[in-house]
């Protein structure tokens, strides 16, 4: 694979060593002119500012994040979006940003609002069992007891606590982060992120409906993970160490923590497949693909994050293989797709859209007319009705007590039509 970081999408080049033929850069048609630089001279120079453009993208997710954490506001997609949202208007692409981000930004918010009712329907948790299997894969040791004995301070401040804390609640930012640079960069291939990241998410929702698994720090608030003395052989560590750092930093008593989403609807035992685990490994198969060996500066930050769900007791190393293995074939079911589902992602990540919404943003009318007149509007419409639908029923079953409240597997059906009108809308709005 090819160590540069990209060249432009609109040159006429041969896609990178071992990268599929639906990453290279697309044929030109008549619409879509080619730019080739014949000079070396000026090719070496679009290379250098490709990979410039990259690092100073890079770079502003990095500050972002770290003023973020010295500051005391968590690190939230939500935050985060808006924060990329905003780099892509000084890039002048704020209204593409529009048309490729929020469909998936409402399909995915729409899962995580979702996953909380499976621990609701299905109150068979798994806790002994997965403990057993732990044990069993490292000759009765548990990880995160071994880890917390060795690095964990009797006393004062825990540093690797603080660090892990830092690395858990970047487990999905940083990821996020890896979508915007493909779509800067290889806007094809971020469409199969996006789509490989939305089928990981899905398949966690139904295991977590099937198999609802416990975290270590719940099996030990259960008795289950004792030591001689009788008391819980692990602590749970996140909010210590969230709580070190807010007295390190000065914040202590006025951060703003704001897990809006997740608040709303957690799921506490919806530990196998760790997504904590899965999301930063599938950023780091499409970085890799992407961009070559610097992709593997996600390999690195991906590991860190698997010791600290582990250190902090927010995951066994079993859920950390789940999560990969979920990753690994989300990964493999996008990239080797059947070719209707090719061709669907060629369609969306059409270029001569990306150039007519590029003249819009200059101020050319006309570009707007063509861009909406590619725009499915009856998958729309049809999107929005089963969405009202789905919503309407939502409020009902919680607020109404249909089928019998909230505890009832007839919630799905709501959730169901609401993911799925917004997949039927989201299809109508980058189709052409």
């Amino acid at each position: 694979m090819s160590d540069e970081l990209g060249l432009a999408a609109d040159a006429t080049v041969a896609g990178p060593p071992g990268v599929p033929a639906a990453d290279a850069a697309p044929a030109m048609t008549p619409a879509t002119p080619a730019r080739v630089d014949r000079d070396p001279a000026h090719a070496d120079l679009h290379r250098r500012n490709d990979r410039l453009m990259l690092w100073l993208i890079a770079g502003y997710v990095l500050f972002l994040s770290g003023l973020m954490i010295v500051s005391g506001v968590s690190i939230t997609p939500d935050v985060l979006l808006i924060a990329l949202g905003l780099a892509a208007v000084i890039l002048g692409r704020g209204r593409l940003f529009i048309r490729d981000w929020v469909p998936f930004i409402g399909l995915f918010l729409a899962y995580e609002l979702m996953r909380g009712y499976a621990d609701d329907i299905n109150r068979v948790v798994h806790e002994a069992d997965v403990l057993g299997l732990e044990r069993w894969l490292f000759g009765g040791y548990l990880p995160t007891q071994v880890l917390q004995d060795a690095l964990h301070p009797a006393s004062g401040l825990d540093w690797v606590a603080m660090a892990g804390t830092v690395f858990y609640f970047l487990h999905f930012p940083l990821p996020l982060a890896v979508a915007f640079l493909l779509w800067i960069r290889r806007r094809r291939t971020y469409y199969d992120f996006i789509a490989a990241f939305i089928v990981l998410s899905m398949a966690g929702f139904v295991t977590y409906l099937i198999l609802p698994v416990a975290p270590p720090w719940y099996a030990a608030d259960n008795g289950l993970i004792n030591g001689p003395d009788g008391r819980p052989a692990i602590t749970y560590l996140k909010e210590q160490g969230f709580n070190d750092i807010a007295r390190l930093l000065g914040f202590e008593g006025r951060y703003v923590f704001s897990y809006t989403i997740y608040e709303i609807n957690p799921n506490a035992v919806a530990a196998f497949p760790s997504l904590h685990a899965g999301y930063p490994f599938l950023a780091f198969l499409f970085a890799r693909r992407a961009f070559g060996r610097a992709g593997w500066l996600m390999a690195i930050y991906t590991a860190c994050v698997w010791f600290a769900i582990v250190y902090l007791a927010d995951h066994y190393v079993v859920d950390i293989i789940g999560g990969v293995g979920y990753a690994l074939a989300a990964y493999f079911a996008v990239v080797h797709a059947p070719g209707w589902f090719r061709r669907f992602v060629d369609r969306a990540a059409d270029p001569a859209v990306e150039a007519d919404v590029e003249v819009g943003e200059a101020g050319d009318d006309s570009a707007w007319r063509q861009v909406a007149g590619r725009v499915r509007w009856a998958l729309v419409r049809q999107g929005a009705v089963i969405f009202a639908v789905g919503a309407l029923g939502l409020v009902g079953v919680v607020k109404g007590g249909w089928f019998g409240g909230d505890d009832t597997p007839v919630l799905l059906v709501p959730w169901a039509l609401i993911i799925a009108g917004l997949w039927r809308a989201a299809l109508g709005a980058i189709s052409r």
